[in-house]
């Protein structure tokens, strides 16, 4: 679920690294797949270096050169880090001067005061659905997972019942409902009504995240019971503190970029004219990057200064929240040298051409193609993209409301098991503290769920409207 790139978006234009035909690619894929799991379940090798290994094997067996596989692998790693890195890295700062100046503590406490027992993975769907309309998913978790373990710890909630309901939401918004990149683009390439395919969106949204989100986790938490991860989880601000921020200060602070970016993303929707200067300076301070960085250096003074932070303890904060990502950054890194190996490998376009033969009606169709790319390349934009403008065609004739249905469509598909060739599948891993089959039984489950109760509910939308 990376930000989309060029590169992306050109998968199936691009000349493919080997001539490899599709059976050949088919086995290439499952070979790369199959090596990343073999050695992290069975010899328990780190998951960046199997990412490695994996992607190379996936080069070879497709009989694509050494050094243009090698070239593909650090371009999607290199690509994956600039995009998500610094905001990953941005974040762990703001987590960690939240819960070092007992910002999080108020987070935490006014929550528990408020929403108790069966309520809890309630107001978290809501919470991340909220959030996460905005957001990209991977500025979503690195806001919200923080939170979300610290609920689980200070509540004594098991860690799936909280956080699987935080991660539907999160997933839904990014796959059906724009500003979504994903969900934009396809609005674009089959030329949906954007007021309708967000309404539609937002009612096939709602049941969809809370069959994914609270009653999946009571599922979830039987099948995979971890405790919350200390290292990901600092402790308890000492209470040797005097004071410690108010819950308002603490709010604004975490709530700061996403209004900033939600306010670009309504400019942008609104206002189709790139030399205003209203929309430039948005499009700078709405930016993911400018947003996180704002709110960090807002934090400085609404939460370190209440806190009693000086100067030095300031930069012993910043340094303590960036040691643990170090790890992540390389994992979710290598799984985007993964799945870049796999487009340029051609995998992108063999899914695309095996497809044009497939005769079922167009909104199904929508979705296995959405299914079959994202189960090959590990990304739902790319999924969003490749799919929308194979099926743009099929909207020639059809209604306002089923086109929408058929962005809706694909953008359900795209959401499909997300496994290794997936940074968003590294990043709940490694958050969570989970194995990959843990993973798998959780978060790839959630997904699948999202993916076929949406896409039902657009078939089902289908035939009423």
């Amino acid at each position: 679920m990376t930000r989309l790139s060029v590169g992306m978006l050109a998968a199936d234009t691009v000349q493919p690294i080997t001539s490899a035909g599709h059976a050949r690619l088919g086995i290439a894929v499952l070979a790369g797949i199959a090596v990343i799991v073999f050695l992290i379940t069975k010899f328990k090798l780190h998951a960046f270096l199997a990412l490695t290994l994996g992607s190379l094997a996936l080069g070879a067996v497709a009989g694509a050169p050494l050094d243009k596989v090698i070239t593909s692998f650090t371009t999607g790693l290199g690509g994956t880090v600039a995009g998500v890195g610094v905001l990953i890295a941005l974040g762990a700062i703001l987590g960690k001067l939240l819960a070092d100046s007992g910002g999080a503590d108020q987070i935490v406490d006014t929550i528990l005061a408020r929403a108790q027992g069966r309520a809890m993975p309630w107001a978290m769907v809501l919470i991340a659905s909220v959030i996460g309309l905005p957001l990209f998913f991977e500025v979503g978790i690195v806001l919200l997972i923080p939170v979300v373990l610290m609920v689980a710890k200070r509540g004594n909630y098991p860690v799936m019942r909280i956080g699987i309901p935080a991660l539907a939401g999160l997933s839904v918004m990014h796959g059906l409902i724009p500003p979504h990149p994903g969900p934009l683009v396809a609005i674009d390439a089959v030329k949906a009504n954007l007021g309708v395919t967000l309404a539609l969106g937002i009612l096939v949204a709602i049941p969809t995240v809370i069959i994914a989100g609270p009653v999946f986790s009571r599922f979830a938490v039987r099948w995979v019971d971890v405790p919350v991860p200390d290292r990901m989880l600092p402790q308890r601000a000492s209470e040797e503190l005097e004071h410690r921020p108010g819950f308002g200060a603490t709010l604004a602070t975490v709530l700061l970029p996403v209004v900033l970016m939600l306010a670009k993303a309504l400019v942008d929707i609104v206002v189709d004219d790139p030399t205003r200067m209203t929309q430039r300076v948005l499009d700078v301070i709405g930016s993911p990057l400018i947003a996180l960085l704002a709110a960090v250096l807002l934090g400085f003074f609404t939460l370190g200064r209440p806190a009693g932070f000086g100067k030095e303890r300031l930069q012993q904060t910043v340094e303590k929240g960036l040691m643990p990502i170090a790890g992540i950054l390389l994992i979710v890194g290598a799984g985007g040298g993964f799945k870049q190996t796999l487009i340029d490998c051609g995998v992108g376009r063999m899914i695309l051409e095996i497809s044009k033969d497939w005769s079922v009606p167009a909104l199904l169709l929508a979705w296995l193609i959405a299914v079959a790319i994202r189960l090959a390349t590990g990304s739902a934009t790319v999924a969003t993209v490749s799919a929308a403008g194979l099926v743009a065609p099929l909207a020639a004739d059809m209604s306002t409301t089923h086109t929408a249905l058929l962005v809706l469509a694909v953008g359900s598909g795209s959401l499909f098991f997300s496994h290794v060739n997936d940074a968003g599948f590294w990043l709940v891993k490694e958050y969570f503290g989970l194995s990959v089959g843990q993973t798998v039984k959780t978060w790839s489950v959630m997904e699948t769920i999202i993916s076929v109760v949406a896409g039902g509910l657009v078939l089902l939308l289908s035939l009423v409207v």
